[in-house]
């Protein structure tokens, strides 16, 4: 920071919940469309890239002898991905099932930036020299409300285009004003009410979901760190211990949140293959 002196535990919270936007300055709400948070694009691109690599590295170097770690490992994960889109997705799986990989991977990864030291992005820029450039910085892009909406609306399209391709429009458009009530004319408008808020809602929450959990871990890890800044032997203490524990449950959320977002995506997909 730029203030020669410490910052309060207040101060420290919020300076590490800014996020490095176009403006220059901290985001001003939660949700912004305003402003593009660079940080969290720059993040979300990073791991997606990552994920790509790896898979690509694994499928280069696949043996149909003994596999390896990585191979066993992604092996294991390939075919979990794929039972769940058997049972779920009824139809032909030749984008869903890779769709699904690619989700619950990407998720996972950007989930586990979160183990990263709090304060190592600021500390780098410091030694960098360029933390009077680079003022706020998250590095949890699915902390951002505006990260995990952006991939819910991503969803969203999805579910329109399978709507669309398996029932054709005209399917599509009649089962708006024609399901779950019936294809009276007098209930046309409550259908086609009640479908908009079922797609609204599906979005909303898959979204705010993942933004919660991982919101609410990040202040964890925060609080965590404001405990080591004590100078005491009990906060040092108290902070090993506390973020030791935390970080092992924290692998459990971090795994979690990624297969639930991954299993609401293909059941939202297998949703659009069904009529009601």
């Amino acid at each position: 920071m730029a203030s020669t002196t410490a910052p309060t535990s207040s101060e420290y919270i919020i300076h590490h919940l800014g996020h490095l936007t176009t403006t220059g300055k901290p985001q001003a709400q939660i949700i912004d469309f305003s402003v593009m948070n660079l940080d969290t694009l720059f993040w979300s691109v990073s791991m997606g890239l990552l994920v790509i690599l790896v898979l690509a590295a694994v499928a280069r170097k696949a043996t149909s002898g003994v596999p390896g770690r990585l191979q066993a490992a992604v092996e294991i994960v390939v075919e979990m991905v794929e039972e769940q889109s058997k049972s779920i997705v009824h139809g032909n799986r030749q984008f869903i099932a890779p769709l699904a990989l690619t989700v619950f991977l990407w998720v996972v990864m950007m989930n586990a930036l979160d183990f990263l030291p709090v304060d190592l992005p600021h500390t780098i820029f410091a030694l960098l020299g360029l933390d009077s450039v680079i003022h706020y910085h998250r590095i949890v892009p699915t902390a951002d409300l505006n990260g995990t909406m952006g991939m819910a609306l991503g969803v969203l399209v999805l579910m329109l285009y399978y709507n669309v391709k398996i029932k054709g429009l005209g399917g599509f458009v009649h089962e708006l004003f024609c399901a779950p009530f019936g294809s009276h004319p007098a209930l046309w408008l409550p259908n086609l009410g009640l479908n908009i808020i079922e797609f609204v809602a599906k979005t909303v929450s898959l979204g705010m979901r993942l933004f919660g959990n991982m919101y609410a871990g990040e202040l964890v890890f925060l609080l965590i760190a404001l405990l080591g800044g004590t100078a005491t032997a009990f906060g040092f203490i108290g902070h090993v211990l506390a973020g030791s524990v935390w970080a092992i449950f924290h692998i459990l959320i971090v795994l979690l949140q990624g297969f639930i977002f991954m299993m609401l995506t293909l059941v939202y997909i297998g949703q659009a293959h069904e009529g009601h």
